[in-house]
């Protein structure tokens, strides 16, 4: 709820500042704590000793800068106090990002306004953690017209947010109407998932429940059986891309794992998707999941030739057994702009999507209680943070298509059992962004503010 993510803040401090200290620490902590470990139950997260500690560690971190306002607040003058909560919200969803493995996932307020695009273009000049600035502004405002209670708050700290506010929506709606080009060319991509009743197949018969794995885990992905539901799965993917190649696509992209594979399975794998992208002169992305070893995409080209080779950075903590890998996203030009990639959870670290390209492409595999959020709110910011068209394909989720704006060009529910293809005409011309030049330095700003405000506070108080 966009709005309820506004007025909590208020009521939250009002209530914070109004209470004795201790019992309003104790409070803000577990609220903060409830907060997190709501999220994680309505998204599905299953529960473990490993997720348990995230949520108090995070709901921890997110307490910190409403414990900063009641601790150094007071010592502060009314302007001072009035941005070290906003800086502060800032600096710990930058810390929360850059630092835990869970990424801007869980708590990052611009995941709360993501169909205001209006406001959401402001983060393609500051990055995403601004939106929590603005709330944290929002917050301590009302608060000191609350305490104060003259005209003279409500009409100078009050109005002037107000009008920086209304300057920001007008800006972000003018660059909606003005920024997109009439007729831009675009490049027609195919997102294909596996069918469901294969995959599963394939699942079951694969225990996935131990990592590092054990013997017997291991020797459960080389049996016969397991082998056979691969090659079916593949069977399927090959004729659903030539299907989508005959329809018109330009580019096909697979969902996250859509092939599993055994290592030794996986260059015959490879060459019969290379001679697929020869045959129907297609660059075809090919998602492959090596059980226990790696999670990985190979771009094949028109030619057949391999363009790049991208494992997944960020696999998901306590839930995805493959050991996380340090590259770079790749870039690759081609006739339809140049083209990048990451792997599902990556999309969840702002610094790791910062890419200068032109179509990013993300296959992923979700599950149905966080499938809307972490396509339509989550991995959307992304396109608009760095101005580049975003393809998710997403098995067991939402696949969508997002312009370099955030504006959805397609969507599709892939929960519903069996395969699916989305076909979409995608803005093949990315717009630069100052976020992608600058990156984190309104962040960072916020961090530096935070200690500047707190050493001074300390001085005070001294």
């Amino acid at each position: 709820m966009a709005l309820a993510a506004w007025i909590a803040p208020i009521l939250l401090l009002r209530f914070y500042r109004s209470g004795k200290r201790g019992v309003a620490i104790a409070a803000i902590i577990t609220i903060s704590c409830v907060q997190i470990a709501w999220w994680n139950l309505e998204t599905g997260v299953p529960p473990s000793p490993s997720s348990g500690a995230l949520t108090v560690a995070i709901g921890l971190l997110y307490a910190i800068p409403f414990v900063l306002d009641r601790v150094a607040g007071p010592s502060l003058g009314p302007w001072r106090r009035t941005a070290l909560l906003p800086a502060a919200m800032a600096a710990t969803e930058f810390a929360v990002g850059a630092i835990l493995p869970v990424g801007t996932s869980v708590g990052m307020r611009a995941i709360t306004q993501s169909e205001n695009l209006a406001l959401l273009q402001i983060i393609s000049l500051t990055g995403p953690y601004v939106i929590a600035f603005l709330i944290g502004c929002a917050a301590t405002i009302a608060n000191h017209i609350w305490e104060a209670r003259t005209p003279q708050a409500l009409l100078r700290k009050g109005g002037l947010f107000a009008a920086t506010l209304l300057v920001i929506l007008a800006a972000g709606q003018a660059r909606l109407t003005f920024g997109a080009k009439i007729g831009a060319p675009t490049v027609k991509i195919a997102g294909i998932t596996p069918p469901m009743a294969l995959r599963d197949a394939a699942n079951g018969l694969v225990s996935m429940s131990s990592f590092p794995p054990s013997a017997d885990a291991v020797a459960a992905t080389r049996t016969p059986a397991a082998r056979t539901a691969n090659a079916a799965i593949l069977d399927t993917l090959l004729e659903d891309s030539r299907k989508a190649a005959k329809a018109g696509a330009q580019i096909v992209i697979w969902s996250e794992t859509a092939a599993p594979v055994i290592a030794e399975d996986k260059p015959a794998l490879l060459r019969r998707a290379a001679a697929l992208a020869r045959e129907e002169r297609i660059y075809l992305n090919v998602a492959v999941g090596v059980a226990f070893e790696r999670n990985e995409t190979f771009l094949i080209a028109p030619d057949g030739k391999i363009q790049w080779h991208y494992r997944k950075n960020h696999p998901v903590p306590g839930m995805e057994p493959v050991s996380p890998f340090a590259n770079a996203p790749p870039l690759e030009p081609t006739p339809f702009g140049t083209l990048s990639n990451i792997i599902c959870f990556d999309a969840d670290f702002p610094a790791l999507a910062r890419i200068d390209a032109d179509i990013l492409i993300v296959p992923a595999w979700d599950w149905p209680e966080i499938a809307i959020a972490h396509t339509m709110h989550m991995a959307r910011l992304r396109a608009i943070e760095n101005g580049y068209s975003l393809v998710r394909v997403d098995y067991n989720g939402t696949s969508a298509v997002f312009d370099p704006m955030g504006r959805i060009v397609v969507r599709q529910d892939t929960t519903t059992g069996g395969a699916h293809m989305m076909m979409a005409d995608v803005p093949v011309s990315g717009t630069a962004t100052l976020y992608g030049r600058i990156g984190d330095l309104f962040a960072w700003l916020c961090v530096l503010a935070s200690g500047v405000l707190v050493a001074s506070a300390r001085r005070r108080q001294a």
